[in-house]
């Protein structure tokens, strides 16, 4: 969409049997990397496009963000959902807010209520990398000021005056 790219039809290719995965694909076309902010787009989109409500329920676009993107990267059987013999990658959301309250179909509120900062712990590979909201693997601040650094050199090679202002 930041970009003018165009609608995907992911109801007819999920009519059509196509597999469907939902992501974030970087920073040159969004700059938060929200996944839970792509799913509530995904779903608005396509009911607004399609003019049908029930084009895409909340359940099949968790799923679009979960299985579907293990699928269509060919790693369902290491990814996408917590079974025995995959990696655990789980977060775990804090339901507890004023904007997630009350709370009565959890994929609903997932899809149009969460967003990423209501994300409290992230376990990847069986690893707890974020507990309570704090980073347990990296240093947040210095990683920041490298990026800053990496981002002022960029601007100081002149990047800014080709890249527009998307």
């Amino acid at each position: 969409m930041k970009l003018g790219a165009g609608v995907a039809p992911v109801p007819e290719m999920l009519r059509l049997g196509i597999e469907v995965g939902l992501g974030t694909d970087g920073c040159a076309s969004n700059n938060d990397l929200d996944l839970f902010g792509e799913m509530g787009m995904a779903a608005r989109l396509h009911k607004v496009f399609t003019g049908d409500p029930t084009v895409l329920p909340a359940e099949k676009v968790v799923e679009m963000a979960t299985i579907g993107g293990a699928r269509v990267l060919g790693m369902s059987d290491r990814i996408g959902s917590i079974t025995p013999g995959k990696e655990a990658d789980i977060i775990l959301v804090d339901i507890r807010k004023p904007h997630l309250t009350p709370l009565y179909r959890p994929f609903s509120h997932l899809v149009y209520a969460a967003r990423g900062a209501d994300v409290v712990t992230s376990i990847i590979g069986g690893r707890i990398v974020m507990k309570e909201r704090r980073l347990l693997q990296i240093e947040l601040a210095a990683v920041m000021e490298e990026v800053r650094m990496i981002a002022d050199r960029i601007m100081e090679a002149g990047f800014h005056h080709k890249a527009g202002h998307l």
